[in-house]
């Protein structure tokens, strides 16, 4: 299991844009990095009050298209002593980040102990020191900071060319610690107003059926989606007509590509969010089961 241990992100971290040509449009540089400036602005109030952050471009660097993005902190009037400074806020970052794109197709793990969060999904453990939790739980609260966020996911959901978005701590990392695939980015440029710790997401999703209920209603069928058993109904009304007029066969081992309506809850104490149940909304397509083909000699 890969560790991604988010106390590497202190006075710098590189910011990773997925495409295949190795170019980004100017805007969308531009109007990422000043929302992720922002952003780092306005976590920096809530992690060291009375200190000025300064957030420089120091390289840029080979690979899909990475940039080097550095904390310079500043003493108001001199009043702190750099004892006290604490050079966690690009943690903070990269921490929110991750919490909030986690994928819903994955079962995860929560430990927390007194010094630390640790977060397991998708064969990486993510380990999320309590301090940096903290701050986290803390600027859920803000507005201000989820918009610099937000913007920063719009602006790179605009760029067609993007594919992915990451952190990762060292220029010379091939593959960023973070990576966000940009079905997620939905979940930062959006943020969706969460009444009583609830929201839910839409993912589009391959399901294979394990038991099928061929008839109208809210019962739910049984699927696996990548290697989760989950039990959903299935609300798509030109489906089941195209299944009565026969224009579809469901056959044990069938597949669907469908929209997937997963229902989310938010844990008090570690603020991810975990699936509860689910609705297939939309049936894309039907994939029949791969059939061996005999052949006589």
């Amino acid at each position: 299991m890969q560790v991604v241990d988010v106390k590497k992100f202190e006075e710098d971290f590189v910011i990773y844009f997925g495409s295949k040509p190795k170019r980004i449009n100017a805007y969308t540089l531009a109007s990422s990095l000043v929302s992720i400036a922002d952003a780092v602005k306005s976590a920096n109030t809530l992690v060291n009050p009375g200190y000025n952050i300064e957030v420089v471009v120091e390289a840029f660097g080979e690979g899909s298209f990475k940039v080097k993005v550095k904390t310079l902190y500043k003493g108001a009037k001199n009043l702190f002593s750099k004892d006290n400074l604490k050079t966690i806020t690009l943690s903070v970052i990269a921490a929110y980040v991750y919490q909030n794109t986690l994928s819903p197709d994955g079962e995860i793990n929560v430990i927390v102990n007194g010094s630390e969060v640790i977060i397991e999904h998708g064969g990486k453990k993510v380990v999320v020191p309590r301090e940096v939790h903290d701050c986290v739980k803390e600027l859920e609260k803000s507005d201000r900071f989820k918009q610099s966020i937000g913007r920063t996911f719009e602006a790179i959901e605009k760029d067609r060319e993007i594919d992915s978005f990451g952190l990762t701590p060292r220029m010379e990392d091939e593959e960023p610690l973070i990576l966000i695939p940009r079905e997620r980015f939905a979940l930062l440029s959006s943020p969706l107003e969460i009444e009583d710790n609830q929201r839910f997401v839409v993912e589009i999703a391959d399901l294979h059926i394990l038991r099928a209920i061929l008839e109208r209603g809210t019962r739910k069928w049984e699927f696996v989606w990548r290697g989760i058993k989950i039990s959903a109904p299935v609300l798509d009304e030109k489906f089941y007509g195209d299944f009565f007029a026969h224009k579809i066969m469901i056959a044990p081992g069938d597949s669907v590509e469908v929209k997937l309506k997963v229902y989310q809850t938010r844990d008090e104490d570690t603020g991810i969010f975990t699936n509860n149940r689910y609705e297939v909304i939309e049936v894309i397509r039907h994939i029949p089961r791969m059939k061996q083909t005999s052949f006589e000699v």
